[in-house]
């Protein structure tokens, strides 16, 4: 089918980008090529929301509440540690290759902007975010700490005197044109406070947050949330045959996308030049981690073939790589990992939503490195106790990361300030970041993926005996005497195991088993 045809899409988007660059397009012409993929991007967009709730209302309330807390253990821990692993690799590969040169601190248009940006204010911005106070308000807006200059009471209350003045005809006094004058001075170096404001982008966090909490105690209250957990599980199957339908224009859509960002960048080959070995540092990173980390962790865990796991997550890294957002691609991973891997519906719905949030493994690459590279470019040196600082706030930082597209060139920001680095000198990094961003999206979207496949294997146990307590409640119970039997058998043919209270049909239990494995675990 033409959108599984993945050879396509990826030989479709680089070639027609580079193909056109040496024509020379007008803004407009690149504007119509991107339009496609805008369109695609939208779509997809449209929705991360329904199917974020949707799923993880009804993946949690299919487990019960003890479950949830365990699995929801596993996960954290998952994600803690491959983002400590990859800011671990981030570091060494930083130091091995050495990418910074000090010549590139010359020639870098270099912002003056000295934001006060610290990890306290992100932190207390992710509890902010995952405990909302409206949440009508965080489907459309985020919590974020800004720095104001201080209002000066005593400057406006001058304005008013001055303003009465001129009115009444009298000259301003000389102390208020003196006061006016120190408060001029003043103002070339305003003292900043800090105030709590929102910014437009969906709180998934908080979302997230309320509708473990909400699932959960809706499968604790039996037959009466029934009808709840049914409606939430046929909006996720509406939204999974929507997002089939949406699949269908991947190929147009990708492939509008990343020729339309090749075509927008300007000095493409300068910028390459420049940043080359920045560039290969993260690319370098990012594939032993897919390569040769991740499928490790599969094989240890999982035991069986990573590389036919990877293989069936070809799409969603394309709609990854594309979109430069986890969440946009989020859709398209439920499918395949549904689907086409086999893994459990229940586990999906619940690590995957939340691992779109805070598991971050390629960001927390990209920050460890981005960071040294531009203390080496400025040739400040840095010690054992600035390289720890610098893989605990890795780590800390890409757990507080929003899933859009460049969001971990601001939290490079809290970083750079933890090392007393120059944090001006970000924005040399956003010539590349359209490409590098894509890099380390692809591992953070495989990192849900695979972060899935392994909690459900280390919750195996748990999930057979939920489905023998679901079997179990569905049995007919029977007399003392053991007299009743499934509908449509005799006792002989049914072979049936008898209690005292319950019949059981030995053939519908391993059926039933038989096919419980087949929808739970991927088979080559």
């Amino acid at each position: 089918m033409l959108y599984n045809n993945n050879e396509y899409v990826r030989t479709t988007c680089f070639v027609s980008g580079f193909t056109l660059r040496p024509l020379n397009l007008h803004e407009d012409s690149i504007m119509l090529i991107s339009y496609p993929g805008e369109l695609f991007m939208r779509v997809l967009k449209l929705m991360i929301l329904p199917l974020i709730i949707s799923s993880l209302i009804a993946g949690s309330a299919s487990l019960n509440a003890r479950m949830n807390g365990k699995i929801a253990l596993r996960t954290l821990v998952y994600f803690v540690a491959t983002s400590f692993m990859n800011a671990l690799l981030g570091i060494a590969l930083v130091l091995l290759i050495h990418p910074g040169d000090p010549n590139l601190h010359n020639t870098a248009d270099r912002s003056t902007d000295k934001r006060a940006v610290n990890l306290l204010d992100s932190l207390l911005d992710l509890g902010r975010n995952v405990f909302p106070d409206n949440l009508f308000q965080a489907s459309f807006q985020q919590a974020h700490t800004v720095y104001l200059p201080k209002p000066n009471i005593l400057h406006t209350f001058n304005e008013t005197l001055n303003d009465t003045a001129i009115g009444s005809e009298m000259e301003p006094t000389e102390e208020l044109q003196t006061q006016q004058q120190q408060q001029g001075n003043d103002d070339e170096e305003p003292a900043l406070i800090r105030v709590v404001q929102y910014r437009s982008g969906t709180n998934t966090l908080g979302i997230v947050f309320f509708c473990l909490v909400f699932g959960t105690i809706l499968g604790t209250i039996g037959e009466k949330g029934q009808i709840v957990v049914d409606f939430f599980t046929a909006v996720f199957e509406v939204i999974m045959k929507m997002v089939t339908c949406v699949m269908w224009l991947t190929p147009i859509g990708i492939s509008s996308v990343i020729a339309g960002k090749i075509l927008g960048v300007n000095d493409l080959h300068l910028v390459m030049e420049q940043l080359i070995w920045f560039i290969l540092t993260n690319l370098i990173g990012v594939c032993l981690y897919q390569f040769i980390i991740m499928q490790g962790i599969y094989f240890v865990f999982v035991r069986r073939n990573p590389f036919k796991f990877y293989a069936g997550l070809i799409q969603p890294m394309l709609t990854a790589f594309a979109t430069a957002s986890t969440a946009a691609a989020l859709p398209i991973t439920f499918r395949c990992m549904n689907d086409k891997l086999r893994v459990d519906q229940r586990i999906s719905r619940f690590v995957l939503p939340i691992g779109c949030n805070i598991n971050m493994d390629g960001t927390a690459l990209f920050i460890a490195i981005a960071s040294i590279f531009i203390a080496q470019m400025s040739g400040i040196p840095l010690g054992f106790g600035e390289l720890v600082t610098v893989l605990l706030t890795s780590t800390a930082a890409s757990m507080s990361s929003a899933s859009v597209p460049s969001a971990a060139l601001v939290l490079l920001l809290v970083v750079l300030t933890a090392i007393d680095a120059p944090v001006q000198d970000v924005t040399l990094l956003f010539a590349v970041d359209w490409f590098v961003d894509r890099m380390r999206t692809t591992n953070n979207m495989l990192g849900d993926c695979y972060a899935a496949a392994v909690v459900e294997e280390l919750s195996r146990k748990e999930l057979m005996a939920l489905d023998a307590a679901i079997l179990y409640q569905e049995v007919p119970v029977g007399t003392p005497n053991g007299n009743v039997l499934l509908e449509g058998q005799t006792e002989l043919d049914s072979k049936c195991s008898m209690s005292d209270s319950v019949v059981i049909d030995i053939n519908n239990v391993i059926n039933s088993s038989n096919l419980q494995k087949e929808s739970t675990g991927y088979r080559a």
